[in-house]
């Protein structure tokens, strides 16, 4: 398979090319039994955001190489439930699936006292990365919700709120390598491998997800504010100036006079549809004038356009 997924692959072909993306798959509440459907049919069929999907799946595929392509893509809504899952999956899950193996692998009696500290060490862990986790679940992921809703907030630094704690990763390398270096099992050691095979890889899934949050979600959120921040100026604008055109109102009736489509006006301006929108439905308001060619006539006779930028009859 190629260096990157696109929406044309197939889901079956992802999976098989990297084991990994079955948790993600999972996060992203997608079923099994693609057949030979591609990303893109998956994703619409079952009602998941394309591009957020691709922007993970190629972040834990590529890692940073993938950031400049995706970033500004993604769905927040659709980012921000996929770490919840993640969470739950941590949580309600892996944590305690390697803590059933860890109970039926190692000696717990009160004469081993080294086993008794290993599981000790992993109650503590697991509580840390609970607290952790449970933070973000209250303070961030539901800020992020009042943001998307239109909803007034009191801004939060999410980059503190999510990465002032050491990695939470770091204790499971370290129970890891206790675990190795001084439990000396006797007998059948196949549970206790099968125990630390799980830590492993609950380990590296860490990693990505502490990654995904700091350069994935972090970086969307911000993107998100801005559009917040834009669409509120646009209405504190509208209520203080009823009457008046803003100078962002007039440089919108411009590129509509071009021909731009409101995506084409949002991609250009920095700002989403939504804000074009409301910006149209003012300036219909506060001119009276409903139609690109009303606009036409009002933008040349007000010199905010020259008619020979104008293609008339097109």
């Amino acid at each position: 398979m190629a260096d990157r997924y696109e929406d044309t692959n197939k889901m079956s072909e992802l999976i098989s090319d990297d084991y990994r993306l079955l948790q993600v798959i999972s996060r992203f509440g997608l079923s099994l039994g693609f057949g030979e459907k591609t990303i893109n049919e998956v994703c619409r069929e079952q009602q998941v955001d394309c591009n957020t999907f691709l922007a993970v799946v190629n972040f834990t595929k590529c890692g940073d190489k993938v950031l400049d392509n995706w970033t500004d893509r993604i769905s927040v809504s659709s980012l921000t439930e996929y770490l919840r899952q993640a969470h739950s999956y941590f949580l309600e899950f892996q944590f305690p699936n390697i803590r059933r193996k860890l109970v039926e692998a190692i000696d717990c009696s009160e004469h081993n006292e080294v086993a008794f500290l290993i599981l000790k060490f992993y109650d503590g862990y697991v509580a840390e990365v609970r607290k952790h986790m449970e933070h973000e679940n209250a303070a961030v992921f539901a800020y992020v919700d009042e943001l998307i809703a239109g909803e007034k907030t009191t801004h939060i630094s999410i980059e503190m709120e999510i990465l002032h704690q050491d990695p939470i990763e770091q204790k499971m390398t370290e129970l890891k390598n206790i675990i190795i270096k001084y439990y000396n099992i006797q007998g059948d050691a196949n549970l206790l491998n099968s125990a630390l095979a799980d830590i492993f890889v609950c380990e590296e899934d860490l990693r990505m997800h502490c990654e995904m949050e700091k350069k994935l979600f972090i970086p969307a959120v911000r993107i998100l504010e801005e559009k917040v921040k834009e669409e509120r100026s646009a209405a504190d604008e509208e209520e203080d100036n009823a009457d008046v055109l803003s100078e962002r109102e007039k440089e919108i009736i411009v590129w509509v006079v071009k021909g731009l489509t409101n995506k084409e006006i949002a991609d250009r301006l920095f700002i989403s549809i939504n804000t074009v929108t409301t910006h149209r439905r003012n300036i219909a308001r506060k001119l009276d004038i409903h139609s690109p060619a009303g606009l036409t006539i009002y933008a040349i006779v007000n010199k905010l356009v020259d008619i020979s930028d104008v293609k008339i009859g097109e």
